[in-house]
Protein backbone atom coordinates (compact mmCIF):
# COMPACT_ATOMS: atom_id res chain seq x y z
CA UNK A 1 0.00 0.00 0.00
CA UNK A 2 1.16 3.57 -0.88
CA UNK A 3 1.95 6.33 1.92
CA UNK A 4 0.23 9.19 0.89
CA UNK A 5 2.18 12.34 0.92
CA UNK A 6 1.97 15.95 1.28
CA UNK A 7 4.11 18.67 0.98
CA UNK A 8 3.65 22.23 2.73
CA UNK A 9 5.69 25.15 0.97
CA UNK A 10 5.10 27.89 3.72
CA UNK A 11 6.35 30.14 7.17
CA UNK A 12 7.52 28.38 10.34
CA UNK A 13 5.33 29.45 13.53
CA UNK A 14 7.58 29.73 16.56
CA UNK A 15 4.43 29.25 18.82
CA UNK A 16 3.46 26.11 16.98
CA UNK A 17 -0.18 27.21 16.08
CA UNK A 18 -0.19 28.04 11.92
CA UNK A 19 2.17 27.80 9.24
CA UNK A 20 4.32 24.86 8.88
CA UNK A 21 3.43 23.31 12.51
CA UNK A 22 -0.36 23.57 11.85
CA UNK A 23 0.08 21.58 8.44
CA UNK A 24 1.93 18.90 9.34
CA UNK A 25 -0.21 18.22 12.50
CA UNK A 26 -3.11 18.69 9.58
CA UNK A 27 -1.51 15.85 7.72
CA UNK A 28 -0.86 13.71 10.42
CA UNK A 29 -4.21 13.83 11.83
CA UNK A 30 -5.40 12.75 8.57
CA UNK A 31 -3.42 10.04 7.98
CA UNK A 32 -1.01 11.73 5.43
CA UNK A 33 3.05 11.89 5.45
CA UNK A 34 4.13 15.42 5.43
CA UNK A 35 7.08 16.76 4.89
CA UNK A 36 7.89 20.48 4.59
CA UNK A 37 9.78 23.82 2.87
CA UNK A 38 10.45 26.34 4.95
CA UNK A 39 10.19 29.98 2.97
CA UNK A 40 10.56 31.97 6.48
CA UNK A 41 10.84 32.10 10.09
CA UNK A 42 8.97 33.91 11.97
CA UNK A 43 8.67 35.26 15.79
CA UNK A 44 5.14 35.15 16.78
CA UNK A 45 2.90 34.05 19.41
CA UNK A 46 -0.72 33.71 20.10
CA UNK A 47 -0.58 37.60 20.25
CA UNK A 48 1.27 38.34 17.37
CA UNK A 49 4.08 38.26 14.80
CA UNK A 50 6.88 40.23 16.24
CA UNK A 51 9.72 39.10 13.24
CA UNK A 52 9.69 37.71 9.73
CA UNK A 53 13.19 36.72 8.82
CA UNK A 54 13.04 35.27 4.82
CA UNK A 55 14.53 31.89 3.94
CA UNK A 56 17.20 32.74 0.75
CA UNK A 57 15.40 31.64 -2.22
CA UNK A 58 18.25 28.91 -3.70
CA UNK A 59 17.91 27.32 -0.14
CA UNK A 60 14.16 27.21 -0.65
CA UNK A 61 14.36 26.00 -3.97
CA UNK A 62 16.59 23.04 -2.54
CA UNK A 63 14.24 22.07 -0.16
CA UNK A 64 11.41 21.75 -2.63
CA UNK A 65 13.73 19.74 -5.06
CA UNK A 66 15.00 17.48 -2.01
CA UNK A 67 11.78 16.38 -1.39
CA UNK A 68 10.40 15.87 -4.49
CA UNK A 69 13.63 14.24 -5.44
CA UNK A 70 12.90 11.27 -3.53
CA UNK A 71 9.15 11.38 -1.82
CA UNK A 72 6.12 10.43 -3.98
CA UNK A 73 4.38 13.94 -3.23
CA UNK A 74 0.55 13.53 -4.36
CA UNK A 75 -0.52 17.13 -2.97
CA UNK A 76 0.57 19.93 -2.51
CA UNK A 77 0.21 23.00 0.18
CA UNK A 78 1.25 26.71 -0.24
CA UNK A 79 0.97 29.09 2.91
CA UNK A 80 2.96 32.13 3.99
CA UNK A 81 5.34 32.72 0.54
CA UNK A 82 7.39 35.93 2.26
CA UNK A 83 8.66 38.14 -0.47
CA UNK A 84 8.65 38.15 -4.48
CA UNK A 85 11.61 36.05 -4.96
CA UNK A 86 10.29 33.05 -2.96
CA UNK A 87 7.32 32.99 -5.36
CA UNK A 88 9.05 33.06 -8.71
CA UNK A 89 11.43 29.98 -6.83
CA UNK A 90 8.50 28.01 -5.98
CA UNK A 91 6.55 28.67 -9.47
CA UNK A 92 9.27 27.40 -11.00
CA UNK A 93 9.34 23.95 -8.73
CA UNK A 94 6.18 23.41 -9.96
CA UNK A 95 6.76 23.30 -13.34
CA UNK A 96 9.76 22.05 -13.22
CA UNK A 97 7.99 18.52 -10.36
CA UNK A 98 4.32 19.10 -12.22
CA UNK A 99 2.83 17.70 -8.80
CA UNK A 100 -0.87 16.65 -9.26
CA UNK A 101 -2.88 18.72 -6.82
CA UNK A 102 -1.74 22.46 -5.52
CA UNK A 103 -3.89 24.24 -2.63
CA UNK A 104 -2.86 27.88 -2.44
CA UNK A 105 -4.07 29.64 0.45
CA UNK A 106 -3.15 33.25 -0.44
CA UNK A 107 -2.24 33.97 3.53
CA UNK A 108 -1.48 38.18 3.51
CA UNK A 109 -2.48 38.81 7.27
CA UNK A 110 -2.22 36.90 10.30
CA UNK A 111 -5.07 36.35 12.59
CA UNK A 112 -3.70 39.27 15.00
CA UNK A 113 -3.88 41.16 12.10
CA UNK A 114 0.18 41.38 11.42
CA UNK A 115 1.02 41.68 7.74
CA UNK A 116 2.83 38.86 6.34
CA UNK A 117 3.22 39.24 2.36
CA UNK A 118 5.22 42.43 1.13
CA UNK A 119 3.09 44.85 -1.45
CA UNK A 120 4.91 43.65 -4.93
CA UNK A 121 4.70 40.37 -3.51
CA UNK A 122 0.77 39.99 -4.52
CA UNK A 123 0.68 40.98 -8.02
CA UNK A 124 3.23 37.83 -8.05
CA UNK A 125 1.16 35.94 -5.98
CA UNK A 126 -2.01 36.43 -8.94
CA UNK A 127 0.34 35.93 -11.92
CA UNK A 128 2.76 33.40 -11.01
CA UNK A 129 0.99 30.84 -8.80
CA UNK A 130 -2.52 31.26 -9.03
CA UNK A 131 -2.31 29.68 -12.43
CA UNK A 132 -0.25 26.62 -11.29
CA UNK A 133 -2.96 25.92 -8.25
CA UNK A 134 -6.36 23.13 -8.30
CA UNK A 135 -7.81 25.54 -5.68
CA UNK A 136 -6.97 29.02 -4.15
CA UNK A 137 -8.12 29.41 -0.68
CA UNK A 138 -8.61 32.85 0.30
CA UNK A 139 -10.81 34.40 3.33
CA UNK A 140 -13.27 37.36 2.50
CA UNK A 141 -10.33 40.04 3.25
CA UNK A 142 -7.47 38.13 1.03
CA UNK A 143 -10.49 37.61 -2.07
CA UNK A 144 -11.09 41.58 -1.63
CA UNK A 145 -7.31 42.46 -1.65
CA UNK A 146 -6.36 39.82 -4.79
CA UNK A 147 -9.21 41.97 -6.90
CA UNK A 148 -8.52 45.59 -5.29
CA UNK A 149 -11.95 45.38 -4.12
CA UNK A 150 -14.17 45.87 -1.06
CA UNK A 151 -14.58 42.94 1.08
CA UNK A 152 -17.80 41.03 0.01
CA UNK A 153 -20.49 41.20 2.36
CA UNK A 154 -23.37 39.14 0.49
CA UNK A 155 -23.27 35.83 -1.06
CA UNK A 156 -24.19 37.04 -4.37
CA UNK A 157 -20.58 39.67 -4.01
CA UNK A 158 -18.48 36.61 -2.89
CA UNK A 159 -20.32 34.42 -5.82
CA UNK A 160 -18.86 37.30 -8.01
CA UNK A 161 -15.31 37.80 -6.61
CA UNK A 162 -14.67 34.01 -6.54
CA UNK A 163 -15.96 33.97 -10.82
CA UNK A 164 -13.28 37.03 -11.15
CA UNK A 165 -10.97 34.86 -9.40
CA UNK A 166 -11.45 32.03 -11.45
CA UNK A 167 -10.37 34.49 -14.69
CA UNK A 168 -7.04 34.29 -13.06
CA UNK A 169 -6.08 30.73 -14.02
CA UNK A 170 -7.38 28.50 -11.54
CA UNK A 171 -10.00 26.01 -12.22
CA UNK A 172 -11.00 26.36 -8.39
CA UNK A 173 -11.63 28.92 -5.41
CA UNK A 174 -12.68 28.45 -2.30
CA UNK A 175 -13.81 31.47 -0.58
CA UNK A 176 -13.78 31.10 3.44
CA UNK A 177 -16.53 32.84 5.51
CA UNK A 178 -15.05 32.72 8.53
CA UNK A 179 -14.72 36.53 8.90
CA UNK A 180 -18.43 37.16 8.25
CA UNK A 181 -21.31 37.29 10.80
CA UNK A 182 -24.17 35.82 11.91
CA UNK A 183 -24.74 32.33 13.15
CA UNK A 184 -23.13 30.44 10.53
CA UNK A 185 -19.92 30.52 8.76
CA UNK A 186 -20.57 29.82 5.05
CA UNK A 187 -17.73 28.52 2.56
CA UNK A 188 -17.73 29.30 -1.34
CA UNK A 189 -16.42 26.41 -3.79
CA UNK A 190 -16.62 28.37 -7.04
CA UNK A 191 -15.54 26.64 -10.05
CA UNK A 192 -17.09 27.64 -13.88
CA UNK A 193 -19.59 25.04 -13.62
CA UNK A 194 -21.13 26.78 -10.80
CA UNK A 195 -20.98 27.53 -6.96
CA UNK A 196 -21.40 25.07 -3.64
CA UNK A 197 -22.37 27.03 -0.63
CA UNK A 198 -20.85 24.95 2.51
CA UNK A 199 -22.41 26.03 5.59
CA UNK A 200 -21.74 25.32 9.27
CA UNK A 201 -22.47 26.51 12.88
CA UNK A 202 -20.13 29.58 14.01
CA UNK A 203 -18.30 28.00 16.92
CA UNK A 204 -17.70 30.59 19.85
CA UNK A 205 -14.30 30.90 20.89
CA UNK A 206 -11.11 32.86 20.34
CA UNK A 207 -8.85 29.75 19.45
CA UNK A 208 -8.96 30.94 16.17
CA UNK A 209 -5.02 30.96 15.52
CA UNK A 210 -3.78 28.98 12.58
CA UNK A 211 -7.50 27.68 10.81
CA UNK A 212 -6.55 28.84 7.30
CA UNK A 213 -3.39 27.01 7.43
CA UNK A 214 -5.09 23.91 8.69
CA UNK A 215 -7.86 23.90 6.11
CA UNK A 216 -5.54 24.73 3.13
CA UNK A 217 -3.49 21.58 4.40
CA UNK A 218 -6.73 19.25 5.42
CA UNK A 219 -8.04 19.89 1.69
CA UNK A 220 -4.34 19.27 0.29
CA UNK A 221 -4.14 15.76 2.51
CA UNK A 222 -7.46 14.89 1.61
CA UNK A 223 -6.07 14.93 -2.11
CA UNK A 224 -3.40 13.40 -1.48
CA UNK A 225 -5.76 10.24 -0.63
CA UNK A 226 -7.34 10.36 -3.50
CA UNK A 227 -10.66 12.15 -2.46
CA UNK A 228 -11.95 14.52 -5.47
CA UNK A 229 -12.38 18.31 -5.16
CA UNK A 230 -15.78 18.59 -3.37
CA UNK A 231 -15.28 15.26 -0.89
CA UNK A 232 -11.61 16.98 0.04
CA UNK A 233 -13.11 20.37 1.06
CA UNK A 234 -16.29 18.93 2.81
CA UNK A 235 -13.83 16.39 4.57
CA UNK A 236 -11.33 19.15 5.13
CA UNK A 237 -13.99 21.72 6.87
CA UNK A 238 -15.86 18.80 9.13
CA UNK A 239 -12.02 18.35 10.52
CA UNK A 240 -11.53 21.93 10.64
CA UNK A 241 -14.81 22.87 12.79
CA UNK A 242 -14.24 20.19 15.07
CA UNK A 243 -10.55 21.10 15.70
CA UNK A 244 -12.01 24.75 16.54
CA UNK A 245 -15.10 23.42 19.01
CA UNK A 246 -12.29 21.12 20.69
CA UNK A 247 -10.11 24.22 21.28
CA UNK A 248 -10.71 25.33 24.42
CA UNK A 249 -9.66 21.73 25.70
CA UNK A 250 -6.41 23.76 25.46
CA UNK A 251 -5.06 26.87 27.69
CA UNK A 252 -2.36 27.95 24.95
CA UNK A 253 -1.04 31.76 25.42
CA UNK A 254 -2.82 35.22 25.86
CA UNK A 255 -3.78 35.76 22.74
CA UNK A 256 -5.95 33.73 19.44
CA UNK A 257 -4.97 30.42 20.97
CA UNK A 258 -4.65 27.24 18.53
CA UNK A 259 -6.87 25.14 17.25
CA UNK A 260 -7.18 21.36 18.51
CA UNK A 261 -5.45 18.84 15.69
CA UNK A 262 -5.58 15.99 17.26
CA UNK A 263 -8.89 15.95 18.97
CA UNK A 264 -9.61 12.69 17.92
CA UNK A 265 -7.32 11.16 20.01
CA UNK A 266 -6.84 12.99 22.90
Amino acid sequence: MTTPVALTIAGSDSSGGAGIQADLKSFAALGVYGASAITALTAQNTTGVSGIHAVPPEFLAAQIDAVFSDLAVGAVKIGMVAQLASIEVIASALRRWSPKHVVLDPVMVATSGDRLLAADAVEGLRSKLIPLATVITPNLPEAAALLNEPVGLSEAAIESQGKKLLTLGCPAVLIKGGHGQGSESVDYLIRAGGTLALPAPRVATDNTHGTGCSLSSAIAAELAKGAPLDAAVRNAKAFVIAAIAASDRFTVGHGHGPIHHFHRFY
